[in-house]
């Protein structure tokens, strides 16, 4: 097996670990790990993608990898890293989320072949329980002491809204999957955000109390930009993986737009290029900034991964367009997203039918200030369509003209865009 710990580090993946002989023992052994997230979407997004990136590297260093799914726990919610409480999930919203991410997790880990990757849902075995069977068989190892002195719930008993019964026995529950998972799975390490250590913690100590057995924790960073901004989050909204949530255009675009004191430490974490590669990367992007190579192969790569080959060809494509690029079988929706911060007017498809003068159009968008300044534009040859220089002012734009379904793209000079949309 390869040293998966020393892969790790060069990463900054590492932010902690509760036992310092833990990079010797995975040296030594092919150990079975975890990490968990709950399933309170339909869809991961690229905040949870450090653990998971974990979890990959873990797995081609050889060792077996369990991702967790908390169909139990995603119906209480974890207090970690919350100021408020979480709105409870249904049992049938928690299926449904599940399901539709274990198709995510396939871009990252291998559920097949030699070594294959296990999907555990924790409801299987806390779900069953009664409560009289949890304060007997669980609570009664924990110590409320030691629980209101985690950082989790200290950070709320601070606060007006304080935290409910059901968030603050979150800690027991992700607790009793460590116990459950190393009794019957041998798993003996448990991996997540650094908000999670109060949590994994309370793992370790309870399966030493029941099992008689040391298991291990890591910890990672929690990403934030070099803004400060929460990874993963844009104008509020997250960066979904579900290309129905987040278009493989838009995904695209956030990696695109990383700030340049970014770039290295994701090229660490977010992709699986060797770390030769990368510092050459970053020596390059270091000494030429403005050519955003490094932004460039940050976007192709995470991608790729996330989109596949063909999620990444429509992105390349679509960010060409913006640029005066070819227009080419482009769905509506593509284009409307494209060119979601441009100004649009929508015309009715019987008028495109009879043919409108394209003088009139750039006039009437305001492409144009008057139909003489739009004849001048065109004989220039400042007037595109599609991005398709057009040169005749006696053209008459009709349905032979359309991009898409029902869009047109007019854009005058190099940046001034305008979107028709026929109904």
């Amino acid at each position: 097996m390869s040293d998966v710990h020393k892969t790790l580090e060069e990463r900054d993946f590492v932010e902690a670990m509760t036992d310092t002989g833990l990079p010797k023992y995975l040296q030594e052994n092919k150990v079975t790990l975890y990490a968990g997230f709950d399933p309170t979407a339909s869809s991961l997004h690229v905040g949870n993608l450090l653990p998971i990136m974990a979890l990959s590297h873990f797995q081609k260093a050889g060792h077996r990898v369990i991702m967790l799914v908390g169909g139990a726990t995603g119906m209480v919610g974890d207090p970690s890293g919350r100021s408020s409480e979480r709105n409870l999930q249904t049992t049938e919203g928690v299926h449904e989320n599940v399901a539709a991410v274990r198709k995510q997790l396939e871009r990252f880990l291998d559920f097949e072949g030699d070594n294959p990757a296990v999907l555990r849902d924790n409801n299987e075995w806390i779900g069953k329980m009664t409560f009289i069977d949890w304060l007997r068989d669980v609570g009664k190892f924990f110590n409320v002491n030691q629980m209101l002195a985690k950082e989790s719930v200290k950070s709320r008993l601070g606060t007006d809204t304080g935290i409910s019964y059901t968030e603050f026995s979150y800690m027991t529950m992700q607790a009793y999957d460590f116990r459950h998972l190393c009794e019957e799975e041998n798993c003996v390490l448990q991996v997540g955000g650094s908000d999670q250590w109060g949590n994994i913690t309370a793992g370790i100590e309870l399966t030493r109390k029941v099992l008689s057995k040391q298991v291990f924790g890591m910890t990672f960073p929690l990403i934030t930009t070099n803004s400060g901004e929460k990874f993963g989050k844009s104008a509020g909204n997250a960066i979904w993986l579900d290309p129905k949530q987040t278009s493989p255009y838009k995904f695209y675009q956030y990696w695109i737009n990383t700030e340049d004191a970014d770039v290295a430490r994701f090229l660490k974490y977010f992709t699986f290029l060797p770390m030769e590669e990368v510092n050459e990367i970053v020596k390059d992007h270091e000494e030429a900034p403005h050519r955003r190579e490094g932004q460039r192969r940050l976007a192709q790569e995470m991608t790729r991964i996330v989109h596949g080959d063909r999620g990444l060809k429509s992105a390349e494509q679509a960010t060409k367009v913006l640029f005066g690029g070819d227009i080419a079988e482009l769905s509506d929706a593509e284009l409307t997203e494209i060119f979601a911060d441009v100004p649009s007017t929508e015309l009715r498809i019987a008028d495109l039918e009879a043919g409108i003068n394209i003088l009139d159009i750039f006039a009437d968008t305001k492409l144009s200030p008057s139909k003489s300044e739009a004849r001048r534009l065109v004989k220039n040859g400042g007037a595109n369509i599609n991005n398709q220089k057009q040169q005749d002012p006696d053209l008459v734009v009709t349905k032979d003209l359309l991009a898409s379904e029902s869009c047109i793209i007019l854009r005058s000079g190099k940046k001034n865009y305008h979107l028709l949309k026929f109904k």
